[in-house]
């Protein structure tokens, strides 16, 4: 493939359907992001690009200059599902985004309040997680390296929330600060399955040529304290995260890393797990899509032609006047790969 057909970054945008766009909007300003562009397509070719036989008026949301971990707002005229709403986070089908705030502690203290008044949510407290591969100093004595991580669920978002701790990696998210939670744009996103065999995970390296950054990292109840409360870890359970980042960011260099990062959490074939796939795909209210942004849309349709990948549609010119199309990962998973905006739009 030439430079500029692989030219795939971090993932573009996180797709949230919706039926009233507004208070959504003032949602994610909260968190740093502002309505930008709009745009709208018939029933008919919201059909042929997303397989939803709805008409359909889109608002992008961006974050400061970032040119990744945007947020998509899909408001559907009659959306075929409810979507995830407040599934748990432990089940086939599972989407959420992740973001960086300078104050995981604000977020706990509105979450406390939205609950004592009655509002449909579910978090917890901030646990302490040591992600990357640093000496630990002694409590009180050295300095600690680590995050605070949150859940964050509520009927149309998925959220986990992340505090640095005496580290930075200066591409992998930057804060609003003026923002009232003082957040990023999203800095990765998650999908859960289930494949012993691994296969469905070559697809995203080996054919659409992201980097794996990261690769069977085992968490299991006794050692994952974040992931045991953002998954529901039960005794003797475990999982496995792969990471794919964009092919500019580094394998072996932790504080290179760039943001838009997919993660694959992978559970065993053996636990039995519910399978809300039906409802993580557009059309469906809240976290129903993943989008890359490409240089080069025909070479990509190709390869994902020529790929396992399945239900892959025309390319079209989407809602925004970029030229886009849709499949099916071998994971089961539905993406949107889209171009530069067309000027015949």
């Amino acid at each position: 493939m030439s430079q500029e057909a692989n030219a795939i970054q971090g993932i573009y945008e996180v797709c949230i359907g919706t039926q009233n766009a507004q208070p959504l909007i003032q949602y994610w300003q909260q968190f740093g992001y502002t309505p930008g562009e709009t745009g709208e397509i018939s029933a008919e070719f919201a059909q042929q690009l997303y397989g939803v036989e709805s008409s359909l008026r889109s608002v992008r949301l961006d974050h400061q200059a970032a040119d990744h971990g945007l947020i998509r707002l899909m408001v559907w005229d009659r959306p075929p599902s409810q979507g995830l709403g407040m599934a748990p986070m432990k089940v086939r089908g599972n989407r959420w985004a992740t973001s960086l705030t300078l104050n995981v502690a604000n977020l706990w203290n509105h979450a406390a309040e939205a609950e004592a008044q009655g509002l449909p949510i579910r978090y917890g407290p901030p646990q302490w997680t040591v992600i990357y591969p640093t000496a630990q100093g002694r409590p009180f004595l050295d300095p600690l390296v680590g995050v605070r991580e949150m859940l964050l669920l509520q009927p149309q978002t998925r959220q986990v929330m992340f505090q640095r701790f005496n580290y930075t990696v200066p591409d992998y998210g930057q804060p609003n600060l003026a923002s009232p939670f003082q957040a990023s744009q999203v800095t990765h996103m998650g999908l859960v399955l289930q494949d012993d065999s691994r296969e469905t995970l070559r697809f995203y390296d080996e054919t659409l040529g992201l980097l794996r950054v990261q690769d069977e990292l085992e968490s299991t109840y006794e050692t994952a304290r974040g992931g045991r409360q953002i998954f529901d870890l039960q005794p003797g359970e475990r999982f496995w995260v792969t990471a794919f980042d964009d092919p500019r960011s580094s394998k072996t260099d932790w504080q290179a890393a760039r943001s838009g990062r997919l993660y694959i959490v992978r559970f065993p074939e053996a636990l039995t797990l519910p399978d809300y796939s039906d409802y993580s795909r557009p059309g469906a209210l809240g976290l129903s899509l993943y989008t890359y942004r490409v240089g080069n849309v025909d070479a990509y349709y190709e390869l994902i032609r020529h790929s396992p990948a399945t239900a892959l549609t025309n390319i079209m010119v989407n809602e925004f006047g970029e030229r886009s199309f849709s499949f099916k990962a071998p994971d089961g998973y539905t993406w949107t790969f889209l171009g530069k905006p067309s000027t015949s739009h």
